[in-house]
């Protein structure tokens, strides 16, 4: 295939896998915690289905909100909550989530599903506008899909079976998230200005926001400060 031997495509794919693995961290506390009174073979089960129903389930999910992100002031809007994303990934973590463990695997497996679904959104919004901002127009909508059905099969396995893992990775290289909160700033930037309801006037009257890459440059920024301020604030220090 033509595609695979586009850098672009490369991009986009590291892109959607990056932002997975940085939004999913407390998905995997949530699937240690699921599992952790199943003996030891179940909890390899457990896992291993509720990894393959959580894929099944974030590609769905992602699918439809691409879609919509094609819908006029639906980008401009996914934006706004890209940004919003991106100061939470920076904000300081509560403790450790209150999940109930499970002694029977299926009950487990139920549990890590609905975890999934419920603390995904963040997730799908983020992802969908990565593979849009990858493969922006109709022409590449199946570049689009493909994008997303393997950046998830990368992504989502490696937060679950790494579990807690993938979370200390974070946590002892603190720039990684402070990059990934920067880079979901630059995707909320050139999400908003793409808006099919403000494009053309954009295009024709401030071409330098897009060209200069100005508004993703400035949303990024906003998304470093915002998240970063109570670490400058008398008294706020973390």
């Amino acid at each position: 295939m033509e595609v695979l031997e586009s850098a672009a495509f490369w991009i986009g794919l590291g892109t959607i896998v990056w932002v997975n693995l940085l939004l999913s961290g407390d998905n995997a506390v949530v699937i240690a915690l699921a599992a952790r009174s199943l003996p030891v073979e179940q909890q390899r089960l457990a896992v291993f289905w509720g990894s393959a129903g959580a894929i099944v389930l974030r590609f769905v999910l992602t699918v439809f909100a691409v879609t919509l992100l094609g819908i006029p002031w639906l980008r401009l809007i996914g934006g706004l909550l890209l940004l919003l994303i991106g100061v939470k990934l920076l904000a300081p973590k509560d403790d450790e989530p209150e999940v109930a463990s499970h002694d029977n695997l299926w009950s487990a497996v139920r549990i890590i599903l609905l975890a999934d679904l419920v603390m995904s959104l963040d997730n799908v919004i983020a992802v969908a506008a990565a593979a849009g901002a990858a493969a922006p127009g109709p022409e590449f909508e199946n570049t689009r899909y493909l994008l997303l059905g393997l950046g998830l099969s990368i992504s989502v396995p490696i937060v679950i079976l790494g579990s807690v893992m993938t979370l200390r990775i974070m946590k002892r290289f603190p720039i990684i998230v402070f990059l990934g909160a920067s880079l979901l700033g630059w995707i909320a930037g050139d999400l908003m200005v793409t808006d099919p309801a403000v494009a053309d006037r954009i295009a024709e009257q401030a071409g330098w926001l897009r060209e200069g890459h100005a508004a993703s440059i400035a949303c990024a920024l906003l998304v470093v400060a915002l998240g970063t301020r109570k670490k400058w604030l008398p008294g706020q220090a973390a």
